[in-house]
């Protein structure tokens, strides 16, 4: 997954180089100068208001006892846009306008809840977090760990062996034999 994302990172300046070559032959350099400097100057802009309206949110979210998940979430796509919006470049200057714009900033932020935010938590949490708690065993077929299958090392479904054999808790039997504990 790194690697695509490193290479989609890697792809999007060079289509934006060619795009501005491109569009700079058809109505020539000194329009495309101007249209690149004029859209990164207005997407500034625009973040910058997005940003002071999703700050007073986030404040007023906290005043009344609300968690400002989602506004925070408009935080890390604001300053994603501001990336965007300051890279020269018309491709990049669309994305930063995208993740600028509040109706667009809302698919991606349910997009990114959906397939990024709530994986990344359940995995860590074990499910708690989101509520998919696995009741009845474990969903990798019924080890703890994640490295056995059920019914391995003396396992059979969702019964597990606890005796000394199955865990080591860690003391040192010959220093118990020479009378240090």
């Amino acid at each position: 997954m790194w690697k695509r994302m490193l290479a989609l990172l890697l792809l999007i300046p060079l289509l934006d180089g060619l795009f501005l070559v491109f569009v700079a032959t058809q109505i020539g350099w000194q329009i495309t100068v101007l249209l690149v400097v004029l859209t990164a100057l207005l997407g500034m802009l625009l973040v910058r208001a997005e940003g002071r309206h999703t700050i007073r949110k986030i404040q007023s979210d906290l005043a009344s006892g609300d968690i400002p998940t989602n506004r925070i979430i408009d935080g890390g796509f604001l300053l994603v846009a501001g990336a965007f919006l300051l890279t020269p470049g018309l491709i990049t200057d669309t994305l930063g306008f995208l993740f600028a714009l509040p109706p667009t900033r809302a698919v991606f932020r349910t997009v990114a809840k959906k397939w990024v935010i709530t994986p990344y938590i359940d995995k860590q949490t074990g499910g708690f977090a989101s509520g998919n708690v696995y009741t009845f065993g474990f969903p990798d077929g019924g080890s703890v760990s994640g490295s056995g299958t059920a019914g391995s090392s003396g396992q059979d479904g969702d019964t597990y062996r606890v005796d000394s054999d199955s865990y080591d808790i860690g003391f040192d039997d010959d220093a118990e034999e020479k009378g240090n504990p």
